[in-house]
């Protein structure tokens, strides 16, 4: 059965960042630290999912979905990122994943959505190898309490992002500004992954997937400095990682400049600045059940403007764009699906659309949120998701970012993707236009 559902991660609604239990994690600290997050906003209660969680499983019954993406937050299973697990956190998870069965929708966890323990930063985070064995160890608990329920799992939420905008550009949580000194931060994350698929799996997953987020990557002119920044970016964003998870290498990074600083050479050199050792790529390409993949919108990538990077971001223009500036392109998601086809062939597993929405500045009135644009949208993602369907890539789901208006992470309660509208006072919840236009679009593609 296609998946038709909706998605949120753990910091973004749950609050309760200090009850039952639950430590620390890296955006607890970089919310309180001034000047990180517009406003100062912090997920201190954010939607209060965590109270809350029976009102928002209403919600997507009433809406129709036959599956929730939600991420687990480690810390609040194991608050020191290792060692004693908090049962008041496993308990939360296990009431939720019930709460959705009992509705009928299935629970797709996502095992890290950026949010690390603090404890695990305090010793390096990603550019230690060891958080990626503790990772795995993490995963085997929590699967231990709900493998039985849950029968699909993702590992990692875009490790892409987590990597360059929180350890290489410094505007998310962990908040370093390493750039390509970060890249180890790319392996130590897809080791990750791979040790945590193993213990998934020893505990009884049956389905594993990763979610990278992708974009077609468009030159800004045919010139060869603009192509040659072109495929160093596709590189950097989109095969960096799924090329080691799907084809069992990594592309040839020093090709494009690629590197961290002061890493010479290529090959062994490079493999050893990354921090790859012998028999990590085996654990890494260990078969997927399916690969997840946000897309927001393309990327026009034009030659470098200095020395710093090999490539520079052009924008996209010509393009209405959302509340957060981002172009709308539909047919993007058509051509990345078809476009990930094309590159992996056979290699490919089925393909899920685990995020895609769009934020816009919405206004709550007595009638209630008429969010046009946002209908028109996932009305035009939709269609091009069909078409990619149409030309034969297999895809099994589609997730719509999200449920609830909720923390959009360095931008505080400023941007709304929600179908829902949330009031951030009180956290009353009021369903938009969008909702009803899902709704009614699930119940027809569901109906037999």
């Amino acid at each position: 059965m296609f998946l038709w559902g909706t998605a949120t991660a753990a910091y973004q609604i749950e609050g309760a960042v200090a009850e039952d239990g639950r430590g620390a994690s890296i955006w607890d600290t970089f919310t309180h630290e001034p000047g990180r997050t517009r406003d100062g906003h912090t997920g201190d209660v954010a939607c209060d999912h965590y109270h809350r969680w029976r009102e928002d499983v209403l919600l997507m019954s009433g809406l129709g979905v036959n599956a929730y993406r939600f991420s687990i937050a480690w810390s609040r299973v194991l608050p020191e990122g290792s060692g004693a697990v908090n049962p008041k956190g496993l308990d939360f998870y296990e009431r939720l994943v019930d709460g959705l069965l009992e509705a009928g929708v299935t629970p797709v966890p996502t095992l890290f959505h950026w949010d690390l323990p603090q404890a695990l930063e305090d010793r390096g985070g990603w550019l230690d190898r060891d958080v990626s064995g503790l990772f795995a160890e993490y995963a085997a608990v929590v699967a231990e309490r709900l493998a039985d329920r849950v029968p699909t799992w993702i590992t990692l939420n875009e490790p892409f992002i987590h990597m360059a905008w929180g350890y290489g550009l410094g505007l998310h949580a962990p908040g370093r500004a390493l750039l390509l000194d970060a890249l180890p931060v790319a392996h130590h994350q897809l080791l990750g992954h791979g040790l945590a698929a193993q213990a998934l799996r020893a505990a009884g997953a049956r389905e594993v997937l990763i979610t990278n987020n992708c974009t077609p990557v468009w030159p800004a002119s045919d010139s060869g400095e603009d192509l040659a920044a072109a495929a160093a970016y596709d590189t950097l964003h989109n095969r960096l990682f799924n090329d080691p998870v799907l084809l069992g290498a990594y592309p040839d990074l020093s090709a494009y400049g690629i590197r961290p600083d002061g890493a010479a050479g290529e090959g062994p050199e490079l493999s050893a600045a990354l921090g790859i050792r012998d028999g990590d790529l085996a654990v890494i390409s260990a078969p997927l059940d399916g690969l997840g993949v946000n897309y927001y919108n393309p990327t026009r990538i034009a030659a470098p403007a200095d020395d710093v990077l090999p490539f520079t971001d052009a924008g996209v223009t010509g393009y209405p764009t959302t509340a957060f500036g981002w172009p709308v392109v539909p047919d993007g998601l058509r051509e990345l699906l078809t476009g990930l086809r094309e590159r992996y062939g056979q290699a490919l597993p089925p393909v899920y659309v685990t995020e895609n929405g769009c934020s816009q500045d919405d206004e709550l009135t007595p009638e209630g949120v008429d969010d046009q644009g946002r209908i028109a949208f996932l009305r035009d993602h939709v269609a091009a998701l069909e078409r990619a369907r149409e030309e034969g890539v297999d895809v099994r789901g589609y997730f719509v970012w999200s449920l609830l208006d909720n923390f959009e992470w360095a931008e505080g309660y400023h941007q709304r993707f929600g179908l829902v509208h949330v009031d951030f006072a009180t956290g009353e919840r009021t369903p938009k236009a969008s909702y009803g236009w899902y709704r009614d679009h699930i119940a027809a593609a569901l109906r037999p």
